[in-house]
């Protein structure tokens, strides 16, 4: 990351913190903790908490793209980088069913032809969509890259405005189902982030130079998804479902809150100063096992369990779902890069064997 051989610490923090984030997102979400709309907030105030950390946690996939857009629009492009991915999604794709078969917690009549092909080919089947997504991404990484260096700044600002106006304005302001509306889980808007990141780059947005106006703005897009998520659900309650649905609709991730919230907290750590010691090299050291922790907990065997074996259901109608979630995430979080250390250590060594065998 950079031009530099040294990682960017306060980006690697923010990528640290993006994935505590999707973690959390699936804690509420997939845990039952954030329940459906419409619902009563008076007599769940539970699942009205519940909304509002999963509004503050929503922009994390954005930001997670932003930093990738940041540093790609002026880097060299490396097909070896598509190999690496490759080869790491391939490692949890299909280890983690024979692991579990092994532990006896799946039994081979629970997986059919269409498992192990969806193992094997976790990309084209979308196994991981956000891993489809910015391989994708990747792809296109030197045309976007290209173009976005030969544009000016006006131009740039037109097709930004014309490409926002397709992927986030039309459906932040129509309350109502777009066929070309996939919520932001596409290659399309990761590109779409990939030039905002390229814009940052080459010309920044003054306004949110000032650290006080990025926590701002990033406080007041995530409130701002909150309170008009509770107004649309108080007016679903009554069976208007066009409501109910912009509810939902307000936690997508190409809503323009979203995309304001993640932009703000990009900026809030891209001039954030962290000093060289402990703290920083153990950033830098945990940051590149950020990806792994995605692919463990997110693997489709174990997307639905994990919160099944650490009794999530336990205090789902309680406010102690707050503290729970905390060690939750951060239990999964330490599993998954202690994990990812050991893919590491796997994958060095076959590189040094392989680096080897010619002289033999």
């Amino acid at each position: 990351m950079g031009s530099g051989s040294k990682r960017q610490a306060n980006f690697e923090l923010l990528r640290i913190v993006a994935m505590l984030m999707i973690i959390s997102l699936h804690y509420l979400v997939k845990g039952g903790i954030a329940v459906s709309f419409p619902f009563d907030v008076m007599e769940n105030p539970v699942g009205g908490l519940a909304w509002l950390a999963e509004a503050f946690c929503i922009v994390a996939v954005n930001c997670y793209v932003l930093i990738s857009g940041y540093f790609l629009v002026e880097s060299a492009w490396k097909p070896g980088r598509v190999v690496s991915l490759l080869l790491q999604v391939l490692f949890y794709s299909l280890l983690i069913p024979v692991f579990l078969l092994a532990a006896g917690t799946v039994s081979a009549s629970q997986l059919g032809v269409y498992d192990w092909f969806g193992f094997l080919f976790p990309l084209g089947t979308e196994h991981y969509w956000f891993a489809t997504a910015y391989l994708l991404m990747y792809l296109f990484a030197p045309f976007l890259a290209a173009g976005i260096d030969k544009m000016s700044r006006k131009e740039l600002q037109t097709v930004l405005a014309l490409l926002l106006a397709f992927f986030s304005l039309e459906k932040t302001i129509l309350p109502l189902p777009l066929v070309t509306d996939r919520y932001g889980y596409d290659f399309g808007w990761f590109m779409c982030l990939f030039a905002v990141a390229g814009y940052i780059r080459k010309y920044g947005i003054r306004w949110l130079e000032k650290q006080s106006h990025a926590v701002a703005g990033y406080a007041v897009s995530c409130l701002g998804i909150w309170v008009l998520a509770l107004f649309s659900n108080a007016f679903g309650l009554g069976g208007r479902e066009v409501f109910t649905y912009y509810a939902d609709l307000l936690y997508t991730y190409n809503h323009l809150l979203c995309l304001a919230g993640a932009v703000s907290l990009f900026y809030v750590f891209k001039n954030l100063h962290l000093r060289e010691g402990r703290f920083a090299g153990a950033v830098r050291r945990l940051a590149p096992c950020t990806f792994g922790v995605y692919l463990l907990h997110e693997h489709i065997l174990v997307r639905y369990e994990w919160m099944k074996w650490l009794g999530v259901e336990k205090v789902a109608d309680s406010f102690l779902f707050l503290p729970h979630m905390v060690l939750c995430v951060l239990a999964v979080y330490a599993a998954g890069t202690a994990v990812d250390f050991v893919r590491v250590w796997v994958f060095e060594r076959m590189a040094a064997l392989a680096r080897r065998r010619p002289g033999r």
